[in-house]
């Protein structure tokens, strides 16, 4: 075994505990990001580059007809192979956390559908079961079973919220066993059907499971109800004829107490198990090789790597495997990083040295020769092209294409996750699509007070209705902080004054003042 530090990671904060990784044709690919994906990465899964010790991460691409994909992370994978006899697979993913804490509780189908010299393209299936359904878990295992030319998934384990029903406000958030039942899932027919088994009591989550042929191999684990990390290796056999199929169980000697062990395969048979804990406060340094031959089972101590100081003295450690026997491994760094949540990273090889240079080697002639081909490649726009060469750790460092977090524009601070308002409550790390329309990032309107500013329509109470009536309308908005400003600033309507012909002034009568003598005469006159 071998240990080699990755001196430099450019954007580590990502890598976290419960991330996977994905191996297709010697490249490996990250899946299970810390957050939801930015803009410079929407599908959330990146190509690791790998040159001179130094790992960079490159976006990757799905096809049109591909679903959403959303990072999970302590989701359970396994590989199937539509035809043994070819090279061809594809990734099945179940379960697994959002980046908002929430519970998946679906399928997902993940394979490579093309492949040239600039690009590799998947596809994301989601698949739907019927049955008896597993519930949504997390830190759980899959794998695939050959038995009579059928093959099945079997899946076990994990971890779940408390039910609804028996949920306190204290312990809303409390995480429990899931049942110790094991799911038989056929992918052909869709259908789940559910195994109680008597040699399984407790629920077990974070160990590991090994398959070959018709049988599965547990060892290890945690059970949160006893706190307890079984040392009990359990063989799962399946029997698949023509009618029901068989499940049984037996309990084998020479189990090994540990939880968060990381496999790897190193040949067709043999296996080796690194990493984990012996106890919530102290890591399982030692090494085991695991070989499987017929139906028998054989676990032994290996020499282990000479672990770094900083690995021996920092209290978790965490990784993948990488597969062809290679396992990537991180301790956090925040006592001697600038940066909380940036890790160191090792990459632990379990071949001999013989054994990677002939891999290598192989590797080289084979990619060289696919590289020669230019004829399937086609052009792309910059922000999209990335390169494959020789192999999956001979990218130039100076590719533009390569995904930086410091060359992303900081959506804490400017675009979509701005504080808009004093009761913002949009957070990148826990938002949760709202409106139909929205998919990795929140809804947003222009509000037209002075030089404008941009707010969260969730934020300002908008419905579906309206916010669609006011992206289609050419029409101005203002938030609810200056809706009352604007209209206090209105200037009001001019009013039309009707025009009215001014009246003439009523003429004063003249008096004629009369004498005395007059008025006499004059009653006098009147009454005669």
């Amino acid at each position: 075994m071998s240990l080699q530090m990755v001196s430099t990671v450019s954007n580590s904060s990502l890598l976290q505990p419960g991330f996977s990784l994905l191996n297709f044709d010697g490249h490996v690919f990250f899946f299970g990001q810390k957050g939801w994906p930015k803009r410079s990465c929407p599908t959330g899964v990146f190509l690791l580059d790998i040159k001179q010790n130094e790992l960079k991460m490159k976006p990757a691409f799905f096809s049109k007809d591909s679903c959403y994909l959303p990072p999970l992370r302590y989701p359970a994978l396994c590989t199937l192979r539509s035809d043994p006899r070819t090279d061809e697979y594809q990734y099945i993913i179940h379960g697994g956390k959002t980046p908002n804490n929430d519970l998946s509780d679906k399928i997902y189908f993940m394979s490579l559908v093309s492949k040239t010299s600039k690009k590799m393209t998947f596809q994301c299936i989601e698949k739907d079961l019927g049955g008896d359904v597993p519930e949504a878990r997390y830190g759980h295992t899959i794998n695939v079973v050959h038995s009579r030319g059928k093959s099945m998934s079997v899946l076990f384990g994990g971890r779940s919220y408390t039910p609804l029903a028996q949920r306190t406000t204290e312990k809303w958030n409390s995480v429990v066993d899931c049942l110790p039942s094991v799911f038989l899932i056929d992918f052909e027919f869709g259908c789940c059907t559910s195994y109680i088994l008597p040699e399984l009591q407790d629920g077990l989550s974070f160990h590991v499971s090994i398959a070959r042929g018709d049988t599965i191999y547990i060892l290890g684990g945690h059970s949160l109800q006893n706190n307890t990390r079984s040392p009990n290796l359990y063989k799962l056999k399946i029997d698949l004829p023509l009618g029901s199929p068989a499940v049984t169980c037996t309990i084998l000697p020479g189990g090994i107490s540990v939880s968060s062990a990381i496999v790897t395969q190193i040949s067709d048979n043999e296996f080796v198990l690194v990493g984990g804990y012996h106890s919530d406060n102290q890591k399982r340094l030692a090494c085991n090789t695991i070989v499987l031959e017929d139906s028998k089972i054989e676990i032994v101590e290996s020499v282990s790597p000479e672990w770094t100081p900083d690995i021996k003295h920092c209290r978790i450690w965490f990784g993948c495997d990488m597969g062809k026997g290679s396992v990537l491994l991180g301790i956090p760094g925040a006592n001697k990083q600038l940066i909380p949540d940036a890790n160191y990273f090792y990459i632990l090889r379990c071949k001999g040295a013989e054994e990677d240079k002939e891999e290598e080697l192989i590797t080289q002639i084979c990619s060289q020769t696919s590289s020669e081909d230019p004829g399937d490649s086609t052009p792309f726009e910059d922000s999209e092209e990335f390169c494959f060469s020789a192999e999956a750790n001979s990218f130039d460092a100076g590719d533009a294409d390569t995904y930086n977090e410091d060359d992303e524009e900081d959506e804490s601070e400017t675009g979509y996750w701005i504080t808009c308002c004093a009761s913002c409550n949009i957070d990148i790390n826990t938002w949760v699509p709202f409106y139909s329309t929205e998919l990795n990032k929140p809804a947003m309107i222009l509000c037209s007070s002075g030089a404008g500013h941009w707010v969260h329509a969730q934020c300002m109470d908008l419905s579906e209705t309206m916010l669609l009536h006011l992206s289609e309308a050419n029409v101005k908005y203002f938030c609810n902080k200056h809706i009352d400003l604007n209209k206090g600033l209105q200037t009001p309507q001019k009013v039309v004054c009707l025009k009215k012909s001014p009246m003439k002034p009523l003429r004063k009568k003249k008096t004629m003042k009369l004498s005395a003598s007059t008025k006499k005469s004059f009653l006098r006159r009147l009454f005669e």
